[in-house]
């Protein structure tokens, strides 16, 4: 297998993705598995392929993933940021047209932790009064 051009890591939730960018003819692969058998939903993929669409290189670069933990919106959100990172550090002229399209922002929001005495995060077992 070729080296790769860059290698840069995307979060979300509880997903990381380890992302590995070579010029190629655009093909990403995911856990050693193709793109479309990953990610089976339309919006994951086009979440995926926005920034690669955003620059016009869909056809310019392999990506070569690996990603764990989450559920698969959080992969596809960690996949997005890593691909995203990885193209600014190729080309920095990139930088400008992904930061106003907010894809650089590293989405921060988790899931909230259980409190106790509670049944979740915020729901309260059911008042009674007597």
């Amino acid at each position: 297998m070729t080296t790769p051009l860059t290698q840069k890591t995307g979060r979300r939730k509880e997903a990381v993705a380890r992302v590995r960018l070579r010029p190629g003819t655009g093909t990403i692969t995911i856990n050693a598995r193709a793109f479309d058998n990953y990610f089976t939903s339309a919006t994951h993929r086009q979440i995926v392929m926005e920034p690669l669409r955003l620059l016009d290189a869909q056809q310019t670069y392999d990506v070569d993933a690996t990603i764990e933990g989450g559920g698969v919106a959080g992969q596809a959100g960690a996949l997005r940021l890593g691909i995203s990172r990885a193209l600014v550090e190729v080309d920095e002229g990139s930088r400008p047209a992904l930061k106003r399209a907010g894809l650089l922002t590293r989405d921060a929001r988790k899931k909230e932790t259980k409190k106790y005495g509670l049944k979740k995060a915020r729901k309260a077992p059911q008042y009674s009064k007597r």
